[in-house]
């Protein structure tokens, strides 16, 4: 296994960040770490990358404990925080030239690393430029660049596309998706679409403790206890109907004409809807469903949070 993530615990002061939280992640896989703000993620990260020491518990890395041995497990993993800290007034090259020799890349294998992470991440128009001039993408861009440019067997990812443009989320994803054909992948994220786009396998952790850890699809296929239905008369009806349905829960008036069910998912209450547009002469011109989805889980599992 890549991380191993032991009984860890981590306080500051009166706060508990992290509350006995275990799991691992296999080699070559892509695990999305999700969970509200507050609710650890950074500071587990932290503690796998060496940044931060555990207040009980352990994490390995490729093997290695991350308080035993942070040297060899640093060269093991390409980090990339929340807040991607780069030297600003550096060239995108030189910058790169730079973090590769941090690495101990020297000579031509260092200036062939840097032509190939500028060329992977789609550097080539903006090497020449200082940082400070790049677009917030591009300085995510330079950020996988240099988590990537010692080759590192595990990548970890801090949220890495906060406050992108929905052009640049898709093009950061996409990078990232290229990179992790051989290696394994730790990131967090906020966008549920972007878990379900690169993750098989999710963790969702809620004031410091780990609330699901499973398959995206075994998530969805969890039973719920209720269902959410949209319907759309041709006018607008008395709500007292719609809650004399039997399971009916509760009706949201949402504009004229159009409600919001929720509903026991016990039974299906769609026939019975029908029955009722028949009996009174109503027009329904429209019934759907809501389909389970990541940001409904990510709300279900962390609702005490919200």
């Amino acid at each position: 296994m890549s991380i191993t993530v032991k009984n860890l615990t981590k306080v500051f002061g009166q706060q508990k960040a992290l509350d006995n939280i275990s799991f691992h992640v296999d080699e070559g896989e892509i695990l999305g770490f999700l969970g509200p703000n507050g609710a650890g993620k950074s500071t587990t990260m932290k503690i796998a990358t060496c940044y931060l020491p555990p207040t009980s518990g352990e994490v390995f890395v490729e093997g290695v404990n991350v308080v035993d041995d942070p040297i060899r497990v640093k060269k093991h993993i390409g980090y990339l925080p929340e807040h991607n800290p780069l030297y600003l007034e550096m060239y995108v090259h030189e910058y790169l030239h730079f973090t590769g020799g941090l690495f101990g890349l020297r000579g031509k294998t260092l200036r062939n690393r840097t032509g190939e992470m500028i060329e992977l991440c789609g550097l080539e128009r903006e090497q020449n430029k200082k940082i400070e001039a790049l677009s917030k993408g591009y300085r995510q861009r330079v950020g996988l660049a240099q988590a990537l440019i010692h080759d590192p067997s595990v990548l970890i990812l801090d949220e890495p596309t906060t406050g992108l443009d929905p052009n640049q989320i898709v093009e950061i994803r996409n990078v990232i998706k290229e990179v992790s054909a051989n290696k394994t992948v730790l990131f967090s994220t906020h966008i549920m679409q972007e878990v379900q786009a690169l993750c098989d396998r999710v963790i969702v952790i809620n004031k410091g403790h780990i609330v699901a850890d499973d398959k995206i699809e075994s998530l969805k296929n969890q039973p719920v206890e209720t269902v959410v239905i949209t319907l759309e008369f041709s006018e607008k009806i008395d709500e007292a109907l719609i809650r004399s349905v039997d399971g009916v829960l509760r009706v949201s008036h949402v504009r004229e004409g159009q409600y919001v069910v929720e509903a026991g998912a016990d039974r299906d209450i769609r026939p019975s809807i029908f029955k009722l547009a028949a009996s009174h002469n109503l027009t329904l011109v429209g019934m759907r469903q809501e389909e389970e989805n990541m940001e409904k889980i990510f709300q279900r599992l962390t609702k005490s949070d919200t």
